[in-house]
């Protein structure tokens, strides 16, 4: 959940780092800093607070040098200050560490280090793995870093730097993505491609437990027992997906990537749609048609906006393939035991592919000998490439840290492979015709539905001093109402809770008063006429009520106290059309409230600790 980036080159660091900062601040915000070498000095400079800081440090104090790591943070060990910001030094101002990830025993580390006489300067328990580099570093950090590492328990993604060995970076992985970038004017070493994009022109992922050593003129990855292990190196073009990470004229990374909606969608379809045999196709799934058909059962495992989009697929594969879906939480999934049979598949979803839960969930998963298919957006993530098979979004960097455009791209996925599933089952070539007709309607569909967006201002300005938010919806939409209640939770700091229209009676609607609005999704369907009948239960207690409806829906607009209208789609599709209201509303909600959009409080992008 933090940010790193390291070069080793011919040009001065500085700017290549805070610009990797910058790319990276979206994993972590709450203090950053740098350290440079320049010949056998080591410069550090840090800061609590965003990178402005920091740079605002560097420009009063410069570090130059040609080599240098850096580190933007999400706090785990202590509160952001500038003593627990990274990087970090060992006793003698010998060795400097970035981390990402935790290191478990730190606490029984740091006490033996304490009883010997060590002392520390940060809460954090990256400091430890400093002063054990430091220790056991005798003219070779790559020995002293392995030897370190021995004694840890935990995850790490490390870049480590020492004042006797210039111009050399030592990086190694466990449970935290690392990858190595290389450019013309030198190497890299970052936690993401995103933030090498225009300086590396290849790159190569360590795996775990693998640890890497460069210099200005060269690069290599050993095994745990130091030897060389042959890495490819691969395109970095094929990393960064569409677009870039620049906010390209919008104010907000997050309302880019709602507007990108219509063009992700259809990236994520794009040459998947088979009409002539009214299905679609998937290159990646590396399972054949013998054993796709043998499958009975799906297990769906994710965690946050992922989760809630494996609960539209549940919904998706039950009704259009026939095949019963279990969603679990990955991050209770890893600690369970559940008997799983031989023709289940075990199926990961994640935007990142690095969330530490669902990357958990997923390899006890294989331990146990399941199936493991992905649906990821990061080419190249530790998900991607653990996974068995899978699919990808193709739906570009996504930067704010609520998740708009994956969980779209996530639901018509499902969509398409619930159609691939169903077509081997029970559905018709006049019903997969008919689907594929529908999903492919879907952009334009949802560039209609932006146009509500003044609409939904209007009804944010009126709500946003409100104390809390039900969202509510039934069937395919329940978990849309849970997507629309975390979204206002994560950026605005409004309390929401989802349910499913029916259950608010049972207890919900205790909290029912004039002040606490309630977002009902009622678009026409099997149970519109049920989910009507919980509106008048809680207009009935003098709530209000906005609803998101079909359009020119006369019976709504009587009840509702606000009505957002999408255009009509099949229920299997109301959970994309209907989720772009939701974020919207968040989104202002969030900015009438004073919020930090793209980066809220206590939040970072890819949650790679547990």
């Amino acid at each position: 959940m933090c940010g790193i980036i390291g070069f080793t080159g011919q040009t001065e660091a500085a700017p290549i780092l805070l610009e990797g900062l910058r790319r990276l601040e979206y994993r972590g915000y709450d203090s950053s800093g740098v350290v440079i070498g320049n010949g056998t000095k080591l410069t550090m400079r840090k800061k609590a607070g965003r990178i402005a800081e920091l740079t605002k440090h560097l420009a009063a104090s410069p570090a130059p040098g040609t080599c240098g790591i850096s580190h933007t943070r999400w706090a785990t060990h202590g509160p952001a200050t500038d003593a627990n910001a990274h990087p970090h030094f060992d006793t003698d101002g010998n060795v400097a560490v970035v981390h990402n990830g935790v290191i478990e025993n730190y606490m029984a580390l740091k006490q033996t280090m304490q009883e010997a006489g060590t002392e520390f300067r940060s809460d954090t328990d990256t400091e430890v793995l400093a002063h054990l580099i430091g220790r056991y570093y005798q003219d070779d950090l790559l020995s002293a870093v392995k030897a370190a590492l021995a004694h840890v328990k935990g995850t790490y993604g490390i870049a480590v730097v020492c004042r006797r060995e210039p111009g050399v970076i030592v990086g190694a992985r466990l449970g935290s993505p690392l990858v190595i970038g290389i450019g013309p004017d030198g190497h890299y070493l970052a936690s993401d491609a995103n933030a090498l994009a225009g300086y590396a022109t290849q790159v190569v992922y360590l795996n775990d437990r693998q640890i890497c050593q460069l210099d200005a003129e060269s690069w290599v990855i050993r095994n745990q027992d130091l030897d060389t292990v042959d890495s490819p190196l691969q395109d970095i073009g094929q990393f960064l997906g569409i677009g870039d990470a620049e906010l390209n004229g919008y104010p907000h990374f997050m309302l880019k990537e709602i507007y990108e909606q219509p063009e992700t969608i259809a990236n994520a379809m794009r040459g998947r749609l088979d009409d002539g045999d009214a299905t679609a196709h998937f290159g990646g799934l590396n399972l054949d048609i013998k054993q796709l058909r043998s499958i009975d059962r799906v297990l769906m495992t994710a965690c946050g906006t992922s989760y809630h989009a494996g609960m539209v697929g549940e919904y998706l594969f039950e009704e259009l393939a026939r095949m019963p879906v279990e969603v679990e939480y990955a991050s209770e999934l890893r600690y369970r035991n559940p008997p799983i049979d031989r023709h289940t598949i075990v199926l990961a979803i994640t935007q990142s592919g690095e969330t530490a839960d669902t990357l958990a969930a997923l390899r006890e998963s294989k331990r146990m000998g399941h199936t493991t298919l992905a649906i990821c957006n990061v080419v190249g993530s530790s998900i991607a490439r653990e996974a068995e098979g899978g699919v990808y979004l193709h739906a570009g960097p996504e930067i704010g840290v609520a998740s708009t455009k994956a969980f779209t791209s996530q639901s018509v996925t499902l969509a398409m492979l619930a159609l691939y599933f169903g077509r081997m089952r029970h559905l018709s070539h006049a019903q997969g015709t008919e689907i594929i007709r529908e999903l492919r309607r879907l952009p334009e569909v949802v560039r209609e539905t932006l146009r509500c967006h003044d609409r939904v201002k209007e009804i944010a300005r009126k709500y946003a001093h409100a104390s809390s938010m039900l969202f509510l919806g039934r069937q395919y939409l329940y978990p849309v109402a849970l997507e629309g209640a975390l979204k206002l939770k994560e950026i605005s700091y409004l309390h929401a809770e989802g349910y499913p229209a029916a259950e608010m009676k049972h207890g919900p609607i205790a909290l029912v008063d004039a002040d606490t609005p309630s977002v009902f999704l009622v678009p026409r369907g099997n149970v519109f006429d049920k989910v009507m009948s919980n509106m008048q239960e809680i207009k009935a207690r003098g709530g209000p009520v906005i609803a998101v409806c079909s359009p020119n829906d006369r019976d709504v607009a009587s009840l509702a106290d606000d009505v957002i209208p999408v255009p009509d789609v099949p229920e299997y599709l109301q959970p994309i059309v209907v989720s772009i209201p939701l974020q919207l509303l968040a989104y202002e909600i969030a900015l009438v409230r004073g919020c930090d959009v793209d980066k809220p409080r206590n939040l970072a992008k890819s949650v790679t600790v547990e």
